[in-house]
């Protein structure tokens, strides 16, 4: 088997391989980098590792080659057309190079009623395919618990959760379950259906006062729930032009679009994926 992963040395894929590291051997997996030498402890392992670039199909297509599973992760671009053009060269590579499955990171954002920045791209993403000669897997992920993290300090600072989200809630799931996931479904053949889209989430999503509740417990520290605008988030959280990306995406939270609950994990993986202050408080426990 071979198993190709693109986006290898990002904060997911990095967990996606040492994910299946675990599950398959060393030399059958086939990692696409941007930058060679950040792979160098996977290579080290035996692993075969590839520069690669998303904007030129034919420095995708060795790479892809022949792989029994294929596994896309996106670059980390803010709007919904560098991502559709990467998308598009990644398809070309894979129908060409005799890719047998490919299995595509999405995101619960992708409603078409969505204001989020990249939804355009994450609701492409299912028709693009559908429409491909492609044996294909969507696995959706909620938010990514692990921002959380380093940024408890500022809300204890602020004493405040600020998102800008009314009554609505987010749910979460942590980076190291998701890689397990992806993991999982990539070597198990009859998880690998064609067409079939899984959304990883936690058991329950969180208001903004419970999410509160919640860190306020973890930290010893309370925080309540004070949300500012959406123009006073982009403007406090513009780092790397960030800022209009991360407000449209709690634009939609609070029309109630990042609330979605699923089973899927349990059904991959046999078992709940981590509780939010469980893994808050593992995270936290590190320092």
């Amino acid at each position: 088997m071979k198993y190709t992963i693109t986006g290898a040395t990002g904060h997911l894929g990095t967990q996606i391989v040492q994910a299946l590291a675990k599950l398959v051997p060393a030399t059958q997996l086939n990692l696409g980098v941007h930058t060679v030498s950040k792979a160098a402890a996977f290579q080290a392992q035996g692993m075969m590792v590839t520069g690669m670039d998303y904007q030129d199909v034919a420095s995708l297509k060795p790479v892809v080659a022949d792989s029994d599973v294929l596994i896309y992760i996106p670059s980390k671009s803010h709007d919904s057309y560098s991502r559709v053009t990467e998308f598009e060269h990644v398809l070309a590579a894979a129908e060409t190079s005799r890719v047998k499955h490919l299995l595509v990171m999405g995101f619960i954002a992708d409603q078409v009623d969505n204001p989020f920045s990249l939804s355009a791209f994450y609701g492409y993403v299912p028709r693009r395919l559908a429409a491909s000669n492609l044996s294909y897997t969507i696995i959706r992920n909620a938010l990514y618990a692990d921002p959380l993290v380093p940024y408890l300090p500022e809300l204890v600072e602020r004493q405040n959760v600020i998102y800008p989200m009314g009554d609505q809630a987010l749910s979460f799931i942590s980076q190291a379950d998701s890689a397990a996931a992806f993991a999982k479904v990539a070597t198990t053949p009859a998880l690998r259906q064609s067409g079939r889209i899984y959304t990883l989430t936690q058991p329950r999503h969180y208001t903004m006062p419970a999410l509160a509740a919640v860190l306020s417990n973890v930290s010893g520290h309370k925080i309540g729930y004070q949300p500012v605008s959406l123009a006073e988030f982009k403007a406090l959280y513009n780092q790397g032009d960030e800022g209009q990306m991360l407000a449209s995406m709690y634009a939609g939270g609070a029309q109630g679009l990042l609330a979605t609950v699923s089973d899927d994990y349990e059904i991959i993986m046999g078992h709940t994926a981590q509780s939010l202050p469980a893994f808050l408080q593992t995270e936290l426990a590190k320092d």
